[in-house]
């Protein structure tokens, strides 16, 4: 991604009527002593980590990334994947955030989809210095809580049909 906007040009004529540009960045990531480069994974990261704290997100994620989650997660020591559902195109001073949820049943959509963009923009604001110039929100899915327990061993087993 680039912009016109990050930089200032500074115009100068010189003595034979040529112009002189010279560009002064205004982003932090970037200063006279180097230049700081964030990769990928680390703003998806928040922004998946951002998105699971507002409330009505059941879960972050599409169909297919949701069910290989879950089998990682019953992988022993392995570590929730923060990024799932969560993909992001990242520039010099900006970054652009798209992310697959599921909605609790209830919440309004519209209010939960601004709820997730202002605490996205502003945790990836705060901690990378970067401009997020959009928060796409796809909701894949409403969850429908039946009040049963997902864990199997606490109901009586199922009678077979046959013996």
């Amino acid at each position: 991604m680039s912009s016109t906007t990050d930089t200032k040009a500074t115009v100068s004529a010189t003595r034979e009527g040529k112009t002189d540009i010279t560009t002064k960045s205004d982003s932090v990531l970037v200063s006279s002593q180097g230049r700081t480069t964030i990769a990928d994974t680390v703003v998806s990261k928040i922004a998946g980590i951002a998105t699971r704290e507002v409330q009505g997100v059941h879960a972050v994620g599409g169909g297919a990334s949701r069910a290989i989650g879950a089998l990682r997660e019953r992988i022993p020591g392995a570590r929730v994947n923060q990024s799932q559902g969560v993909s992001v195109e990242v520039g010099e001073r900006q970054a652009a955030v798209d992310i697959d949820i599921v909605a609790d049943y209830g919440v309004s959509i519209a209010d939960l989809a601004a709820g997730i963009r202002r605490n996205v923009i502003n945790a990836v604001e705060r901690m990378t210095g970067l401009e997020v110039t959009e928060v796409n929100i796809v909701v894949h899915d409403i969850y429908l809580d039946d009040g049963s327990d997902d864990d199997d061993t606490a109901t009586e087993p199922a009678t077979t049909r046959v013996q």
